[in-house]
């Protein structure tokens, strides 16, 4: 694939794109076990939330926490595949870089932890009141 192809620009290319799109996003939800744990947290908040009859500002930050916590899981799933591709070997940097990695996916679901009981937190109270 030469230069000028890369640089192709067009509706085929755009529907190819989406397809290459899909098929990261099936490998990741069918064989990746951490997003496995992700999506049924998801579920379980959704459904939650659902039940509580949260206000529509509080669902698009649900959704907005639930979008970048599935993206920076696939992120992180693309950098340790990459590391993987580079070393098989053990190297204290590819290691560095997984770990790394790693920990933006920890710090993020810490964040949406508190995001969650901030959220749910007052309605759950009230219902038990």
């Amino acid at each position: 694939m030469g230069l000028h192809d890369r640089n192709r620009r067009g509706f085929k290319r755009l529907l190819r794109s989406f397809g290459y799109a899909y098929t990261g996003l099936r490998y990741v939800f069918k064989y990746e076990q951490n997003m496995q744990v992700h999506i049924v947290t998801a579920t379980v908040v959704l459904i939650l939330a659902a039940i509580l009859r949260l206000p529509l500002l509080h669902w698009l930050i649900l959704l907005l926490v639930i979008a970048g916590m599935f993206s920076l899981e696939i992120m992180n799933t693309a950098i340790e595949r990459t590391v993987d591709l580079v070393t098989n070997e053990f190297h204290p940097l590819a290691k560095r870089a997984k770990d790394i990695a790693a920990a933006a996916v920890f710090v993020y679901c810490m964040f949406a932890v508190i995001i969650g009981i901030l959220i749910f937190l007052p309605s759950i109270l009230k219902q038990l009141s």
